[in-house]
């Protein structure tokens, strides 16, 4: 095979790369609020599978998650014995305790969806407006939590105290900017 071959048969392998990616639907945002289907959309809405709690509190993502969400439950794992402390998470990632928007930037850190961590004011202009398929941050001036695969990341207490935890059932949202990265 001649050099000019190998180049050209290359650059066409490249093209048509390009050419499948330009044809492939993108990751666009979704208004997720409400409202029917028509026969020729897609759900980009509701995640095809829900997330498991093990009784110790590690949630187990589903395997058609993708895999930066994957990253983000495995990260929130990481810390969901943390307590809960002011401030927590936002001077750096490791740290002895969370505080609630301190635990969903560590969250959304795990999935590189952040590079610093974001206070719960800052999270109402984060990413997309919305409910997303997978996360969604809900966040307000004093408070943030996420929804992740159907689960909710949050640091209200429960029987297991205060601090970053799983919680089954979800949360009255009202009063909170809904927020979700883009084709998430």
């Amino acid at each position: 095979m001649r050099k000019n071959d190998h180049s050209l048969k290359l650059g066409i392998a490249i093209a048509a790369v390009f050419t499948a990616l330009a044809l492939t639907p993108g990751a666009a945002s979704a208004n997720c609020g409400g409202g029917g289907l028509s026969a020729a959309e897609t759900d980009v809405c509701t995640p095809t599978a829900k997330a498991r709690l093990l009784p110790n509190g590690m949630l187990i993502p589903p395997k058609s998650a993708p895999a930066r969400v994957k990253r983000v439950i495995w990260a929130a794992d990481r810390i969901r014995t943390k307590p809960y402390i002011f401030g927590g998470g936002h001077a750096r990632w490791w740290d002895r305790g969370y505080d609630c928007s301190g635990s969903v930037s560590y969250a959304l850190h795990g999935g590189n969806f952040l590079t610093s961590p974001l206070p719960s004011g800052p999270m109402e202009k984060w990413g997309l407006d919305g409910q997303g398929r997978w996360i969604t941050v809900y966040a307000n001036s004093g408070h943030a939590y996420a929804e992740i695969a159907g689960f909710r990341w949050d640091t209200s207490g429960d029987a297991e105290g205060t601090g970053p935890r799983w919680h089954e059932e979800l949360r009255d949202n009202v009063g909170y900017v809904a927020r979700h990265p883009a084709g998430f």
